[in-house]
Parts: structure tokens; sequence; C-alpha cells
């Protein structure tokens, strides 16, 4: 089996989390305690999920928090009978949207706790393939204690594949003042031990439910079923039979040129709601065409900006390949999507036939999907946007004393800021035209 192991981080990580095991047990048909309505022949949603020895399917996950309240209502919840109790740990004291809280002071304490917990998951699996981590750049919790994780995850477990979904501060709505600091030293962070991280943004994800779905007021429920669909469409390949499947390890070996140009953009289609689905067509070229448009990117960035390096486009349901290699000619034969000159080919293709479940009545059925993750120069528009704010704040060290009361020395955001810049600038040359390959040498790096 390959087994994925996930890890939920701070109370945006626990949230997306919940919507996630939603869609996984909707999908493999599993109720909420754990039991098996209908048994299946077909053990590969094991991938997730482990046995137990009286039959139930508990989730291969831990959902990690410094403070109680949120992994509370998990613990409440509709799902409360699913999860293992050791895999929910709370600390008694928040991070309070410091970096530093969660990295040094309070996060030090929960660290062998939730390692010891891993590595019990960890055990269990015949094959473990990789990680998959949930959690925000921009909180305290999410920032520094995930940063702490992955120090040790990239120790621990050297050769096994660690993908990251973090969701990074929009660029006009903010939960927190000290958001720029805690996204820059987080992405410091995320550049060394992560092998591919997916960038989503609330005010994109906001766009998208308001304009495809008609939510007037998007709660964070709608966001976080928005990221459960992406993850899900990743993992489908690991979970049902397909015609073309795809492994964890090949979004790293298609997607990542070098190894720290692997921040990702995801887009899916068709997410309309059902008024609109009984009125389209939702063809494979159509919603390939979709996947591509701005509007439906799920990080704030303009594709057209930049140029792609590399795609994966993942379908689901009634999809056969002739019709996906059509839609791919018609995507290259398009202006608007240019890719960079040394990458000819371009694009990697997963089929499967499962077709997409969707939970609640917001999302319309469809019988087919698509999810598109891209490496794209434009990306750096979102660390551009962030290392702008990071330096009007540091320039007048405003609540800098608040990190460093907590055993943070001022030089690691410096050489977090520096380490920031050099990416910028290797963004900037890859989209060059062609020039500065010889730069991007192995001893670069």
């Amino acid at each position: 089996m390959r087994e994925i192991i996930s890890i939920h981080i701070g109370q945006a990580g626990v949230q997306t989390g919940n919507a996630c095991w939603e869609l996984f047990c909707l999908e493999h048909g599993i109720s909420p305690d754990g039991t098996m309505e209908v048994e299946s022949t077909d053990t590969s949603f094991q991938t997730f999920f482990n046995e137990s020895g009286r039959g139930k399917y508990v989730p291969r996950t831990i959902m990690v928090d410094l403070e109680p309240t949120v992994i509370d209502e998990v613990r409440s919840g509709a799902y409360s009978k699913l999860y293992h109790p050791d895999g929910l740990i709370t600390g008694k004291e928040d991070a309070a949207n410091n970096y530093a809280r969660g990295h040094y002071t309070v996060g030090r304490d929960l660290l062998d706790t939730t390692l010891n917990r891993i590595r019990r998951i960890a055990d269990q699996c015949d094959g473990l393939q990789g990680f998959l981590l949930f959690h925000s750049v921009g909180g305290g919790t999410g920032s520094g204690f995930a940063s702490l994780l992955l120090e040790n995850l990239s120790q621990d477990y050297a050769k096994k594949s660690k993908l990251d979904f973090c969701i990074y501060p929009s660029p006009q709505v903010s939960t927190s003042v000290v958001e720029p600091y805690n996204s820059v030293l987080s992405t410091h962070a995320l550049l060394e031990h992560t092998d591919v991280a997916f960038m989503l943004d609330n005010e994109a994800i906001y766009n998208i439910c308001k304009r495809n779905l008609n939510i007037p007021r998007p709660s964070y429920n709608h966001l976080n079923r928005v990221i459960a669909q992406i993850v899900s469409s990743l993992t489908s390949s690991l979970r049902f039979e397909g015609s073309l499947n795809v492994d964890m390890n090949e979004f790293q070996t298609n997607l990542v040129p070098y190894p720290r140009i692997h921040f990702l953009t995801c887009s899916y289609a068709p997410l309309i709601s059902t008024e609109k689905a009984r009125r389209e067509r939702l063809s494979v070229a159509e919603i390939t065409k979709a996947a591509f448009e701005k509007e439906n990117m799920l990080c704030a960035c303009d594709p057209r900006q930049g140029k792609y390096m590399a795609t994966c486009l993942m379908y689901r349901g009634d999809v056969v390949s002739k019709d996906v290699t059509d839609a791919v000619g018609q995507v290259k034969q398009n202006p608007a999507v240019q890719f960079v000159d040394w990458s000819p080919t371009g694009f990697k293709c997963g089929i499967n036939q499962h077709k997409p479940t969707v939970v609640g009545t917001d999302f319309a059925q469809t019988d087919r999907s698509v999810c598109m993750l891209a490496n794209t120069t434009a990306i750096s528009e979102v660390f551009s946007r962030i290392d702008k704010k990071f330096d009007l704040m540091f320039s007048k060290r405003a609540f800098v004393h608040w990190y460093v009361g907590e055993g943070m020395e001022e030089g690691e955001f410096i050489e977090a800021r520096e380490d920031l810049a050099a990416l910028e600038k290797d963004y900037y040359e890859l989209g060059s035209d062609g020039q500065g390959e010889e730069e991007f040498s192995d001893e670069v790096y």
C-alpha cells in the first residue's frame, strides 16, 4: 500500500482538514463513526484510512493546535467518533499570531508528543509515501509550529515526499497585523524543508465562491470545501483505479525544475452552482480552458503576467485520453498561455475514472472535472507583495520586540528576507527567455 499521513496544523489547517475528511468519507462510503456502509473489494482507500481490530476505518491523520477551542469542536462535532483521540493534540496556550511563540517557546512543548504520534502512525504503514501538511503561513501556530515540525520531519523522514498546502495572506483581506513577518519567516522554512508547496489564498477562493457558486457571503466552510476538492483530485489516483495514474512522487519529478522553485498555483474546474450546471456543456475542452483562466486560480496571481514552466492536469470522471490530447493541443494554441522556451512539453496528465463527489448543495455534481497544478513565474507576485509589506514594517522595526522577547534574533528576520529576495530573483531569471540558464547549475543550490 502507498500510505499518506495528513498533518493539520493550527486553526486553518484543522478546519481545512475537517472539510477534507468529510469529503473522503463520502467518496469511500465511510460513515461518520468509521464503519463502512457497503463492504468494498477495492482496498486502495487504505491510503488514507487505517483499519482497526473492530473493523472501523480510522483516518491516518494528526491535528495539532496550540490552543484547544478549534480541536474541541472536532472532538464534539459530527465526525468526533471517526478520529483517533491521540491524533487530536492541543496545548493550553495560544501562539497569539506570533511565529516565535509557535517555533521557540509554546510550540516546543508539543513537538515531542506530535513526533511520537507521527512515528506510531508511520510504523503501522507498509509503504509510507509521504506527508500532506495543511496550515496557514499568517498565523502563529501555522507558521511557527509548522516550520518547527517540518524541520524535524525532514531529518526523520528525509526520503519521504512532503506536500504542503499553505494558505498565504490575501492582497486586501487581512486577519492579523503581523502576517507579513510570519509569512516571510515561514516561507524561509518551506523553501528548505518541503518538496512541493501549493499556494492557496482566501481572497481568491472568496471570489470564486461569489462569482461561480453564487454564494453572496461565503464562510470558511465554503472555502474549505473548495480546497478539499483540490486535495481529493490530487490523491484520487492513489485511492481509485484510473487509466493514467499519477503517483505522489510524480508531482515533484514533473513540476519542480529546481529544488527551490517548488511553489505551485492550483485551479479547479468546473466549480459552478447547480443552477448553472444544467445549462452548460462542460466538455473536456471547456473545463481545460477554464482551468487556465485567471478567475479560477486559487491564489491571487495573474498567470498571464508570467510564463509556465510545467503544468499537471488531473482529470476525473467521464474522460478519455483522446479528448485530453485534443484539449491540451487547444491550450498550447492559446496565446495567453505562454511557456518558458526551455520547457518544450510542459504538460503532465492524469486520468481517473472515479467521478468527483461533492459535499452540500452549493456545488453542482458533475460527470467530469479537472484540477490543474502549475509552476509559473507569476507566483513571484505573491512573494513580492508580502516582501513589500514586510519591508514597510521592518524598516521601523514595528512589532519586532514581541518576537525578540520570545527568543528570536533580529538576524533571523534579515536572513529570511534575503532568502525571499533571492527566490524572487530566481523566478525573474527563469522567466526572462532562456537567459541565465548557466547560473542554474547544481552548485547554486
